[in-house]
């Protein structure tokens, strides 16, 4: 089947300039000293907010630095449909961003900024899922001071098509069923999904055949989990495994550290996670590709807190792809995108920012290119996965992955079964005061 069409609106090279004779009074801060920020509202989408890098008067836009993007906007064909209105007198969609001097991007207070000036950027639409697109690169003067000087806003916005195959889980991961490509109004089904429990004869069966192999020292639970039996409270031994029609195993999650209780709480903790190895098929055994730590997080969040990991030749130490909080009452997405901006995650939207990884690492993606990390195949948007809240028995999770990082169907398998391994976490972190849906709970369990 085709994949479904999506753009990728994103908004970056920003750099403001304001005239020397236009200095502020005393009362506000000047923005080559403090960071000024923009909001940046598409319609229908949460706001986000950027800092907007300071640029002396006389200095000329950097057009080769390498810089992320300030905002992405993943749009849908229904969500053009959308914007686009049906009304004659809709008129075209418009980005319109608002500039402001101060902290208040970097404070609690995002109002506590003065209003420097505002712009609306025009969006045809219209032939962006066939061809990338750019609506405006370049500087534009927002603003006036009382002698009439104008401040300089540099910005580049353009559209890419993004197209990604779509895949819907037809009810919860533990009760292991089917999944279905989405092509518009079109279900067909692509997978089949198996819940289990392992015993201790499949964990040893599978540390030993892993071992086994070359120049491996160590078996998978070893290298990347524990297995060891714990005292108190806990969720162990949840297997799912990925097959495709013709019934022959694809991908698989197995949790290879079990789920515990922090002592004297009811709660998984950050500093005592359990963790999820997501494997594929090869050379006749399964191969580790990655890594999710799963916890509860305290406070007023109160969300499922995770950490996505590859792992590249089966090597213990992983490459973080995406690390972040999903709220236990809402739900929310969980997304591995390299080229967002980490300053306008919401809801799991979240791939981690360090000022000390490099500019070609998944930690700080080169403005636009996306440059890749050593051992790292992917770049952009990568995949996302709707997850729903504590408690939903639903389990309708839907799996967009793009294009670019499907060559087989082990690949696709390979995140459907991510995907699972997230939704199944979301129970695993569940407070151990509340109880468990039976199809998550072993037999003896069941009967104590």
């Amino acid at each position: 089947m085709d994949p479904c069409p999506f753009v990728r609106l994103t908004v970056g090279g920003l750099a403001l300039k304001i005239p020397v004779a236009s200095k502020p009074a005393r009362t506000v801060v000047h923005p080559s000293t403090s960071p000024c920020f923009c909001k940046i509202k598409l319609k229908n989408f949460l706001l986000q907010t950027a800092i907007v890098p300071y640029i002396p008067p006389d200095s000329q836009f950097p057009e080769g630095h390498a810089q992320a993007p300030a905002a992405t906007f993943h749009l849908s064909k229904s969500d053009i449909e959308k914007l686009a209105g049906k009304s004659l007198f809709a008129g075209k969609p418009h980005l319109k961003i608002s500039i402001y001097t101060g902290r208040g991007a970097t404070s609690c207070g995002l109002n506590s900024g003065r209003l420097l000036g505002k712009l609306s950027v025009p969006l045809d639409l219209a032939g962006a899922e066939a061809k990338a697109c750019v609506f405006h690169n370049g500087w534009v003067s927002v603003g006036k001071d009382t002698k009439g000087s104008s401040a300089q806003f540099h910005l580049n916005v353009k559209a890419e098509p993004d197209p990604r195959f779509v895949f819907q889980f037809d009810g919860a991961p533990e009760c292991s069923p089917q999944v279905f490509q989405i092509q518009g109004n079109i279900r067909q089904p692509v997978f089949t999904c198996k819940f289990s429990f392992r015993s201790n004869a499949d964990r040893n069966q599978r540390s030993r055949s892993l071992q086994s192999e070359p120049g491996g020292s160590r078996g998978w639970l070893s290298s990347f989990g524990s297995e060891r039996e714990r005292p108190g409270k806990e969720r162990k031994g949840w297997s799912i495994t990925v097959h495709d029609l013709s019934g022959s195993p694809v991908a698989a999650a197995s949790m290879v550290t079990p789920f515990v209780a922090s002592p004297g709480s009811d709660r998984v903790s950050r500093s005592n996670p359990g963790s999820w190895l997501i494997l594929r098929p090869g050379d006749g055994t399964w191969k580790p590709w990655g890594r999710l730590e799963a916890w509860r997080e305290r406070g007023a969040t109160d969300g499922l807190g995770y950490r996505f990991e590859l792992i590249p030749n089966n090597s213990a130490a992983g490459i973080v792809l995406a690390e972040s909080t999903l709220s236990c009452s809402k739900g929310g997405k969980f997304v591995v995108d390299l080229g967002a901006s980490a300053g306008n995650s919401t809801n799991g939207r979240s791939t981690p920012g360090n000022a000390a990884s490099p500019a070609c690492s998944p930690r700080g993606s080169g403005d636009f290119g996306y440059g890749l990390w050593p051992y790292c195949m992917y770049r952009g948007f990568v995949m996302s996965a709707s997850v729903e809240r504590e408690g939903s028995k639903s389990g309708k999770a839907t799996v967009e992955v793009s294009v670019q990082h499907v060559n087989c169907t082990e690949d696709a398998a390979a995140f459907v079964a991510l995907s699972a391994a997230v939704d199944l976490s979301m129970d695993a972190c569940r407070l151990f005061s509340q109880k468990l849906r039976k199809e998550l709970c072993q037999p003896h369990d069941l009967h104590s």
